[in-house]
């Protein structure tokens, strides 16, 4: 698939990209009265573990569950002037209104570790908000393979392009679904952080990647793909170029990775034959997950890849999707172990979560 990406301002000067199958006019302007753009946060250092934290107040201000006719994610119409200012669209990404982290505006050096005396730095780094769908209601799960397909290609375009930015050393896409996992917006959509940093798990994952590779001469994810496909009691989806399978040392009551059966380090490296097999797989697993239990299943969609500029041969790409619902009325609460120590306790083993998914009649 060759998406069709239309690029246009929105009235405060930020960049909205519309993404179609196939040519459309693309012209739609953003009415909305001028309003001045939030200034960029700053970032902290916690010394006690060398983690750097963002300091986003201006946030407190964003959009917290409009009803749908204040939507702003659905298309302008009469009586609504909304962030998309075309009537209609099939995918847009466009720079978030409220950002976690944003231009440094100038030349940006992350400092190194220097206990309490690290300065304190912009907010530096880049977000995006990515609509699924120009319909309000509905999931990822449950769109057609060619939207699914135009999504993908939209992933792939943006972190071809944001890794450009020499600010930004990560970028990860993700999506929030249900109000359990703090979703602040019902239409489907995800996001797109790009950090100035290499975030907390993303360095941890490279560093035993890099080691791996090191001793054994292979990425370790696909010594993982090799025992899944071996046991295969955790497996519940497979096609030519993608498999998914639930971790065998899962920390959530049903958590799901999937990966391309080839090696590569992000979304931008995936070849087309890939990300045109990607749709069906990622339709099943999201189906099975909501079938367990026959309700809408809240959970969180993270693309894991490789640094820009870091771990490109090692670490390897996949798509982590979490759902903190353990039974129809009772959630996992990451309490004290969970969140004080980040030492994570699971309440049943992951080839039993398998075999419910696998169990699920599509």
């Amino acid at each position: 698939m060759k998406a069709v990406r239309t690029d246009l301002k929105m009235a405060d000067g930020r960049t909205i990209y519309y993404y179609d199958e196939s040519e459309v006019s693309r012209n739609a302007v953003d009415n909305r009265p001028v309003e001045d753009r939030p200034g960029i946060g700053e970032m902290r250092l916690d010394v006690l573990t060398n983690e750097w934290i963002s300091m986003a107040a201006h946030r407190q201000t964003r959009a917290f569950l409009p009803p749908k006719e204040l939507c702003p994610l659905c298309p302008t119409k009469p009586g609504l002037d909304s962030e998309i200012a075309d009537s209609n669209y099939q995918v847009v990404v466009f720079e978030n209104r409220s950002p976690s982290f944003s231009d440094p505006k100038g030349s940006f050096n992350l400092p190194e570790y220097s206990g309490l005396q690290t300065p304190v730095v912009p907010s530096a780094g880049h977000c995006e908000v990515i609509c699924f769908t120009d319909h309000h209601e509905g999931c990822f799960g449950q769109l057609p393979l060619s939207q699914i397909r135009l999504v993908m290609e939209a992933w792939r375009d943006r972190v071809r392009e944001i890794s450009k930015l020499p600010y930004v050393e990560h970028i990860a896409p993700f999506e929030n679904r249900g109000e359990e996992v703090g979703v602040t917006l019902n239409h489907p959509h995800g996001q797109i952080y790009a950090y100035s940093f290499v975030p907390p798990r993303t360095e941890k994952m490279a560093a035993i990647a890099i080691d791996y590779f090191k001793k054994y001469g292979r990425p370790l994810i696909s010594d993982v793909i090799a025992r899944e496909i071996k046991d295969q009691v955790r497996v519940i989806a497979e096609n030519d170029l993608w498999i998914a399978y639930v971790p065998f040392a899962s920390r959530y009551p049903y958590e799901i990775h999937v990966v391309p059966k080839r090696f590569v380090p992000d979304l931008a490296e995936l070849t087309d034959s890939e990300a045109d097999a990607y749709p069906a797989i990622a339709k099943e697993v999201l189906l099975r997950l909501d079938g367990v239990f026959g309700i809408d299943m809240a959970y969180i969609a993270a693309w894991h890849q490789a640094p820009v500029r870091s771990a490109r041969k090692e670490l390897g790409l996949h798509w982590q999707i979490t759902s903190i619902r353990r039974q129809p009325g009772k959630l996992k609460y990451l309490a004290g172990s969970e969140s004080a120590l980040g030492a994570f306790i699971m309440d049943m083993k992951p080839e039993q979560s398998a075999e419910q998914l696998r169990a699920v009649k599509l």
